[in-house]
């Protein structure tokens, strides 16, 4: 049988990146090959499945209890890897029996995991910690979560004695561009409650996130011939870096806030000189707030745009996902349960924040209740990924509790 560090090696050297600029479903066909490895493991442990053509997997595991009233469950990961760095040719290396190094890359010794940057190493002592080699990710985002339920499956098939209800696992793709639930089946998944398994630190829980609006801002200019513009030339262009240039900077944007401060973050700027567009993220912890930080982009464009009277400007906002805790705070014993789950495994539960996304809050607003669990990643999206075969496994026994106190408590 697997050993989660077998399958967690295994599955970082299959190439999963995602493409954000693909009109393909999935955005890169190589998602698929894990997707295909996970439908052979699933086979081999006899769980019945689906593997869609989108490459999401559905599978179930029957209950083994006689009470006809135990909630059904699932746990969610996805197979797909960030596309900010290579996830090409990933050569994991375990690090055994940490000691408190620093733990330089071999092939970039440039590339040097140390307590500074990563404080919770301090807690590693003993573990197991896999990294990449410094060329490339590690892909423990969020092949981590994937590893951890496929061992708990394989302790649930194959312990009889662990009682639990029916226990559904879904994994997806494209998560890490905002499609990981863009085509999902809730009637597949056929549960009342699940957890995604994409955070990070050992005991990581966490059940509220940003609210998200997409924010555009489009400027019509006024175009004459650059000889004779005096007077007539109104450049779409410049008006919006005068845009930008006045939304605020100490207040209201991500490299000046924390915790559950909000911010408007301009990323992008397609521009030439008659029409330019900017694009906006627009978060914040409370989803009526998101009107406010829109309503101040539209006043401070207004105010520039006095002094460009043959300019206009239209706006347009669209919803990305919105706060799990609103849904959440209605279904409490969900996060009852997995905080019960860690304290009998004697981990500490660390409840935060998460500033961005996860398909958890999409499918919470979606009707299926979904917090985020820890999986172990660490310095995710970067040459200094990392993990531990600990935290992994502990992950996977938080799963196997959680169902088990779901079996009990019904």
């Amino acid at each position: 049988m697997h050993t989660i560090k077998d399958r967690f090696l295994k599955y970082v050297q299959i190439d999963t990146q995602a493409d954000p600029y693909s009109d393909t479903v999935p955005s890169t066909a190589k998602q698929i090959d894990l997707s295909k490895v996970l439908s052979e493991e699933l086979t081999e442990l006899g769980i019945k499945h689906e593997l869609t053509k989108e490459g999401c997997i559905y599978a179930r595991i029957p209950a083994n209890t006689e009470k006809a009233n135990v909630p059904k469950i699932f746990f969610c990961a996805h197979v797909d890897t960030a596309y900010d760095c290579s996830g090409t040719n990933v050569k994991p290396i375990v690090h055994e029996n940490y000691q408190g190094q620093e733990i330089v890359l071999p092939d970039d010794p440039n590339q040097v995991i140390n307590q500074k940057d990563f404080p919770e190493l301090k807690d590693k002592i003993g573990h197991d910690i896999i990294t990449a080699s410094g060329l490339t990710l590690l892909g423990a985002d969020d092949k981590c979560g994937v590893a951890s339920i496929m061992d708990a499956a394989q302790k649930l098939v194959n312990n009889n004695d662990i009682k639990h209800g029916e226990v559904n696992i879904f994994f997806t793709t494209d998560e890490e561009i905002g499609k990981g639930v863009t085509h999902v089946d809730l009637d597949k998944i056929g549960a009342d409650f699940g957890y995604t398994m994409d955070s990070g630190n050992i005991g990581n829980f966490e059940y509220e996130n940003f609210s998200a609006n997409g924010f555009e801002i489009k400027i019509t200019g006024a175009s004459a011939h650059t000889g004779y513009a005096k007077g007539k030339m109104e450049n779409a262009l410049k008006i919006a870096a005068e845009i930008v240039s006045k939304i605020p900077k100490d207040t209201l944007s991500p490299e000046t806030t924390e915790n559950k401060e909000p911010f408007i973050h301009p990323y992008k700027i397609d521009a030439q000189l008659e029409e330019a567009t900017i694009l906006f993220l627009i978060r914040d912890f409370d989803t009526h707030q998101l009107s406010t930080h829109e309503d101040l982009i539209e006043k401070i464009t207004k105010d520039v745009l006095k002094n460009y009277p043959r300019s206009k400007y239209e706006a347009k906002s669209t919803v990305q996902y919105r706060n799990m805790r609103e849904v959440l705070d209605n279904h409490m014993y969900i996060v009852d349960y997995a905080q019960e789950a860690m304290k009998n495994l004697g981990i500490e539960c660390n409840n935060g924040p998460i500033r961005g996304g996860t398909d958890g809050a999409v499918l919470s607003h979606m009707g299926l209740p979904c917090p985020n669990l820890f999986s172990g990643q660490h310095g995710i999206h970067g040459k200094l990924e990392w993990t531990t075969v600990q935290e992994m496994q502990a992950a996977a026994n938080t799963i196997v509790e959680i169902c088990r106190i779901t079996e009990e408590k019904a």
